[in-house]
């Protein structure tokens, strides 16, 4: 018989009073733009699940798609700003 092992070290690790460090929230404020393009794309991407998706539908998840590619990039080029020495 195998014996069940709690990971009570590993739930309480994470317990309510931690908070996110100033690092980490720079970090997702950074990322902010392209969470919320794929919240925007997901957003389109549902709305066809139960229907035949429209040419309307279409436009909109191209142009989802666009500005998530296009957050993205940017994040990548600031990223690669910040570096010291220059990126390749």
């Amino acid at each position: 018989m195998e014996h069940i092992v709690t990971v009570q070290d590993a739930v309480t690790a994470f317990a309510d009073f931690m908070e996110p460090t100033d690092a980490e929230l720079d970090a997702i404020e950074q990322e902010m733009p392209v969470i919320l393009a794929d919240v925007e794309l997901l957003d389109a991407q549902i709305v066809t699940l139960d229907r035949p998706p429209s040419e309307l539908d279409h436009q909109r998840i191209r142009r989802a798609r666009r500005r998530a590619l296009a957050a993205r990039v940017a994040l990548i080029n600031r990223e690669n700003a910040s570096m010291p020495g220059g990126a390749a």
